[in-house]
């Protein structure tokens, strides 16, 4: 009769032994969270993926750093998300422990499906980052990006002639001079139109890797054990691999061809094939590694230029002192040039005001992930944890920018933080800044100081009316990288002897292009 009773009981051990373990599990888990950054609370096994919107999260990370503190702290499923709302926090942890910081998340479509992880802006850290990373800034350092102004300038000079001609199109032409600086510096070849194959083959592969949400698979990875022919995620990727492959085997070859009879600017793809083999790289990874400027070049340098616009119809005042230094400096018989930045104050500051004031890469760009346990000011921040430095909270920061809505070029001539002076901020944090931020810089001072020097910009008007129509400040785009959407507005030389100058640039720059066409 007791070896019955015992019989009995013992199946009752196993299930207890579990529920032990899975108790313990939570509890600690429950106090590794009170350990955690504050943050709202959020449901069993979802987290707080149901509080977040799926249009502008940057703004619902700003009000939750408003109300929780300066590091807040997510949970999407498993994963905890860190959301950096001042820059204060963001240099501590992404610059000063960059060695535990420069790592990424999993990118399962993008980084593993669709390209073999080849595309270093999403590689972890490792090896493999480092050998992308140093291609990269072979090419685009700063004493490099100098070889590069030429051919802005004469692009830009395109621009100017453009929106003269037709100045309702002006935001076409700003992303016709982004993609042809980007396919130059890339591949020693320019472009007419953001309609050519080789930008439209190129942003058709940026929209498959990078709308989140769009696979499961990233939420779901255990969906990669299934047998490849039921995984169905994977022939959309699959098949723009394939088109990828082609293209940009195609363009690396191309280069390879003029080099053989001279015939090629330096560019990215010349340096890069010239040190494949001290960088270890196959051609498959340069090819890779030369499209690069693409998706950060086009849409970051044609939105802040728009947003700049943007600003100028909302703060006319900044616009006349502008021009006035403009004025002083270069007067009407020329067009302003590189050689002019230095006594160009007030327009270096205006540049540094538009990417503060409406930041392109409004999360900070890629995500950072953390590789160990790090502690900051008394919260722990998991080994894994996603982390964002949110640039749209952090430029909106009223301690650090004082009246963050107004646009205030003189914050950036007042100041005495070093930080603020030299002003990298907008181009992320320690080992993983954007390499082309010295490119960027001297695109945006071209075009803003010429477009200021030619042209008054100027509200559209009601057709009924006659009374100016300002569009809405705030009114951007949802998607990685955040632009204003299309707007009218009235863009209108100044005098008659801009429209000269301008005429007069565009006719020999036409001329020295035409080594640089397909």
């Amino acid at each position: 009769m007791q070896l019955n009773w015992l019989a009995n009981e013992l199946w009752i051990l196993p299930g207890a032994i579990v529920a032990v373990f899975l108790l313990r599990g939570l509890l600690k888990e429950i106090q590794k969270r009170r350990c955690m950054p504050p943050g709202p609370m959020g449901l069993p096994f979802i987290g707080n993926r149901h509080q977040m919107p799926a249009r502008k999260p940057w703004r619902k990370f700003a009000e939750l750093n408003r109300e929780y503190g300066p590091i807040v702290s997510l949970h999407f499923g498993k994963t905890p998300i860190i959301v950096l709302g001042t820059a204060e926090a963001a240099w501590d942890l992404l610059e000063k422990r960059s060695e535990i910081y420069s790592s990424r998340p999993r990118f399962i479509m993008a980084g593993e499906i669709l390209s073999d992880n080849n595309r270093g802006l999403m590689l972890p850290y490792g090896p493999g980052w480092r050998k992308w990373r140093r291609s990269q800034h072979s090419s685009l350092h700063a004493r490099a990006s100098l070889s590069y102004k030429p051919i802005q300038s004469l692009e830009s000079k395109l621009a100017m002639q453009q929106i003269l001609k037709t100045p309702k199109d002006y935001e076409k032409h700003l992303q016709r001079y982004a993609a042809s600086v980007a396919t130059s510096v890339a591949y020693g070849r320019r472009v007419e139109s953001v309609d050519e194959w080789i930008v439209k083959e190129n942003m058709d592969s940026m929209d498959c890797a990078y709308i989140p949400g769009k696979y499961v698979v990233e939420s779901l990875p255990w969906l990669l054990n299934l047998p490849k022919s039921l995984q169905w995620f994977r022939a959309e990727a699959l098949a723009q691999k394939a088109r990828d492959i082609v293209y940009l085997t195609h363009l690396l070859d191309d280069v390879k061809t003029r080099m053989a009879t001279d015939s090629v600017p330096e560019c990215m793809a010349t340096r890069m094939l010239k040190d494949m083999e001290k960088n270890e790289m196959t051609e498959l990874e340069v090819a890779y590694g030369t499209s690069s400027p693409f998706g950060a070049g086009i849409e970051t340098t044609a939105g802040s230029l728009t947003s700049f616009i943007l600003a100028m119809l909302h703060f006319p005042e900044v616009m006349r002192k502008a021009q006035k230094e403009l004025d002083t400096v270069i007067g009407s018989k020329r067009i302003p040039d590189y050689d002019d930045f230095d006594r160009l104050p007030y327009i270096r500051a205006t540049i540094n005001e538009t990417l503060r004031w409406r930041p392109v890469a409004v999360l900070g760009g890629t995500p950072h992930a953390v590789t160990e346990d790090d502690w900051y000011n008394g919260m722990l921040i998991p080994k894994g944890s996603t982390v964002f430095a949110n640039l749209y909270g952090i430029m909106q920061d009223p301690i650090m920018f004082p009246s963050p809505e107004m646009f205030n070029p003189d914050r950036f001539l007042e100041t005495t933080d070093p930080r603020l002076q030299s002003f990298d901020l907008p181009f992320g944090f320690g080992r993983r800044i954007c390499p082309g931020q010295h490119l960027a810089l001297q695109s945006l001072f071209i075009n803003m100081s010429r477009l200021l020097w030619g042209f008054d910009i100027l509200p559209a008007l009601d057709p009924t009316t006659g009374q100016p129509i300002l569009p809405d400040p705030h009114n951007y785009t949802d998607g990685f990288n955040s632009r204003p959407v299309s707007f009218d507005c009235r863009i209108v030389p100044r005098n008659d002897t801009v429209k000269e100058v301008i005429r007069r640039e565009y006719e020999t720059a036409r001329e020295s292009l035409e080594s640089w066409n397909w």
